[in-house]
């Protein structure tokens, strides 16, 4: 290794090798019927040669010519293993009179690898190991202890209870959604067709959505409901609330676009415009089922459904819910349930009981995330043969909070960008001023699927969700100020997944709590 650094040792090398294998070669000559070897003169061409094997051989070769072949290969091996003896002779030789002590050992200005101008272009695959094995060394012993204190807390309540059964205005709820879609595909079949005036079209379609939202809403605040079935009604509606608006906006802009392509105020500008001058019933049915917000007449689909491929994904999607199962009801309830309310009390106690549960809490997001983004949304998309499948980006590299917010989510990005934030632009709004109706509507959506579930109005959501608009000023600014990608990415971890969430968590549980006991 140190040969490498002294480029003038090695050329004294190079000469002083030269002359040692002139002295080995000088040492080591034979005459060519010696038989050493292949180059040597085993198999040698000159005239003595010739002359000494024309008898001999064929007399060999008559006799035994099976025994010469074994002795021929016998003196191969032989003078192969001469001469890697001999390479590593002269290797040893002139590594002992190359290197000497009194060569400089010194040569070049060099910096520490984890010096500031040196520490990025160092690979650190070994801390990245040692991380995990940290990592792993911790939470087993964070598992271990929790046994200890708790014993096994898992049990039949988490995934049924007789009290779910209570819930079946819910689900009749939910069922029931699916007669807004068809009724929007009424009104534009007879928009279609010409047979309502445009202004009647957006009243009935204003009061379809409206109902659409807030029918769910009335029955779960109506029905004393499990929170688990409340979110998943809420989550349900909103998703069908915004499928609705794509469906209506899309034929509404087509619709504009064929009129003004009939009066000749613009030119087509897809070959495909004759597809748009009709609604498509079968087109919206999949449409609503599809792993996607933004409807359109055809997606991009595949050719063949992987049965395979969906058995294993299942089996992925019940291991990591389960998992989840047991990170809350193993570790979050009994940290929850033994603490105060974050704003009420000691601020040192709140900091405690949010870092404690930050842990905990992000391994269930990750959970979440990975089972409904990954696996759920996947296998609906190959039941479905739906082509396009970036339901998410790298977000957990996210250098500030917009960027995470354009990756984490790929289907509300695209509604949000198609049906929201350009219209504004259009319509002269400013683009900060769209951006923040983009955080207002999401913080809106926010606030419905977790407060209405759990029947009080707090904010906390809401506030959570606005929070980040100064969040990403912040960010932004840091993101040009450093030109580093750790800062914003450090900072995105910090506020959003370890002091942002627990701390909603906490809030939502101890207001919760107070609203039964009174």
């Amino acid at each position: 290794m140190a040969l490498s650094d002294t480029p003038e040792i090695g050329v004294t090398a190079s000469t002083t090798t030269t002359t040692i294998r002139g002295d080995i070669r000088r040492r080591t000559t034979v005459k060519p019927d010696a038989g050493i070897g292949i180059g040597d003169g085993l198999y040698d061409s000159s005239s003595s040669s010739k002359t000494n094997s024309d008898g001999e051989n064929n007399d060999f070769s008559n006799n035994n010519n099976n025994n010469g072949e074994q002795i021929g290969d016998t003196f191969i091996e032989e003078s192969k293993e001469n001469e890697e003896k001999k390479i590593d002779d002269k290797k040893t030789t002139a590594v002992h009179y190359t290197y000497r002590p009194s060569s400089p050992a010194h040569r070049r200005i060099k910096e520490s690898p984890l010096s500031s101008d040196a520490i990025f272009k160092q690979s650190h695959a070994g801390l990245f190991n040692l991380c995990i094995v940290v990592l792993v060394a911790v939470n087993s012993r964070l598992i271990i202890e929790n046994l200890m204190k708790y014993g096994l807390l898992i049990n039949s309540n988490f995934w049924f209870s007789s009290r779910s059964l209570r819930d079946w205005p819910l689900l009749m709820c939910c069922l029931s959604l699916a007669a807004f879609p068809f009724a929007a595909y009424i009104v534009e079949k007879l928009a279609w067709r010409k047979r309502i005036s445009n202004p009647v079209v957006i009243t009935l379609h204003a009061m379809i959505n409206t109902t659409a939202i807030l029918y769910p809403v009335f029955m779960i605040l109506r029905f004393d409901s499990v929170v688990l079935s409340g979110v998943s009604l809420m989550l349900f509606a909103c998703i069908n609330w915004l499928k609705l608006i794509s469906f209506v906006h899309t034929n509404y802009d087509m619709r504009s676009l064929v009129n003004s392509i009939e009066k000749g105020e613009s030119e087509s500008t897809s070959s495909d415009t004759e597809l748009f001058y009709d609604v498509n019933f079968k087109s919206l049915v999949y449409f609503m089922v599809a792993p996607t917000l933004c409807y359109q007449i055809s997606y991009p689909r595949t050719a063949v459904i992987r049965k395979g491929w969906v058995i294993r994904q299942l089996i992925k999607l019940v291991i990591f819910t389960g998992l989840m199962g047991f990170i809350i009801e193993q570790y979050i309830n009994p940290i929850v349930k033994n603490s105060r309310h974050p704003l009420k009390g000691d601020i040192l106690y709140a900091i405690e009981r949010v870092l404690k549960l930050s842990v905990p809490n992000l391994y269930v997001w990750l959970c979440m995330f990975y089972c409904f983004f990954h696996l759920w949304l996947n296998i609906l998309a190959e039941l479905l043969c739906f082509g396009d499948r970036e339901f998410y980006k790298d977000w957990w590299n996210a250098q500030t909070i917009e960027e995470y917010w354009r990756l984490w989510n790929m289907p509300v990005h695209k509604w949000i960008v198609r049906h929201l934030y350009f219209p504004c632009l259009r319509n002269g709004i400013p683009k900060g001023v769209a951006v923040l109706i983009a955080f207002f509507m999401s913080a809106v959506f926010h606030e419905l699927c977790i407060a209405v579930p759990c029947h009080i109005f707090k904010f906390w959501a809401f506030i959570g969700i606005m929070f980040q608009v100064p969040l990403v000023l912040l960010t932004s600014y840091l993101q040009k100020k450093f030109q580093n990608s750790m800062v914003g990415n450090i900072i995105f971890w910090c506020f959003f997944s370890i002091l942002g969430q627990p701390m909603c968590v906490l809030l939502y549980y101890h207001d919760v709590m107070n609203q039964k006991k009174v």
